[in-house]
Parts: structure tokens; sequence; C-alpha cells
């Protein structure tokens, strides 16, 4: 088991707790490493700073028992913001009807890149509409996707 999953392993019973579901963990950095935990309420409120510092404070007492990671690090707890990344397949259901872009790992159809309206999913299968082509991208070959910052999705998230 690698430390990000590791570390995901330890934290969330804690979040769930909390209230809190976990999106994404990230650890980057050679020599000054940073584990990046984001996170958002479960019951879709904004997530605030005064969740975050609760988020964090909970964490390190967990990672500080369990110490999945041997180096030194910096902790940060982040909410994912409007232009979101999306890792989870429920992320690509839940923001259908907006435009994402999403980088493969393999070919799919002869490209990498995508950027279009998101338009559910289906089997496991990320549908993306570019221009006029619809395409089925296999979840676990994407190797990142975020929504991207558009008028629509601030209209949206304003509204929530």
């Amino acid at each position: 088991m690698g430390q990000e999953d590791r570390v995901r392993e330890v934290i969330t019973p804690a979040l769930d707790s909390m209230g809190c579901e976990l999106v994404r963990v990230q650890l980057s950095g050679d020599k000054r490493k940073t584990l990046q935990i984001m996170a958002e309420r479960a019951d879709g409120a904004n997530m605030t700073v005064d969740d975050c510092a609760a988020i964090s404070k909970e964490i390190s007492a967990l990672l500080d028992v369990d110490d999945p990671i041997r180096d030194a690090y910096s902790l940060e707890v982040s909410s994912p913001g409007i232009d979101r990344p999306l890792v989870r397949l429920k992320d690509f259901e839940n923001y259908a009807g907006f435009d994402a872009r999403v980088d493969m790992n393999f070919l799919v159809e002869g490209r990498k890149k995508f950027k279009g309206k998101l338009l559910g999913i289906e089997d496991d299968k990320v549908s993306i509409r570019v221009k006029d082509e619809i395409y089925a991208l296999p979840f676990g070959d994407i190797r990142r996707a975020k929504l991207l910052l558009t008028q629509e999705l601030l209209d949206a998230a304003t509204q929530s």
C-alpha cells in the first residue's frame, strides 16, 4: 500500500465522523514534501476556513500516531474550490453539464486530452462532448481531470 493510500485509510473515518468527504490525498515535493488533503462537506454546504482548521487539527493527531509518511512534510487542508479537480466517479456525475478538461493515460480515439461538456457516466466510463463528438473515457485510465472556470459554473456556485 502506498503512502497516499495509507493516509486515505487513516483519515477517512475521522472525516466521515466530521460530516466531510475526502476528495483527494496528494503527496508532492522531493526535498520539502507537502501532503494535500482536499475535502468537502457531505451536506453540500461550502467549506469554511474553520472547517479546514478543524480537519487539520483532527487528522494531524491521527497522522502523528500512525505516521504513514516517514519524511517530514507540511500538511495542507483545502476545499476543492469552484474549478475543482474531478477525482471520484461521482464527481463526473455530479458535475454533468459543466465544462471540463480530462487528460488520459492512454489514447482514446487517437487523443489523450479532452476539453468539453461533461455528460455523466455510464458503465464506469465518463461521457464528454467535444465540439460535435461524444467520447466515452474509461474512468480508470483518467490521469487528471478538472472543471473549467466558466460563467455557468460561477453562476451555479453562487446559487448554492
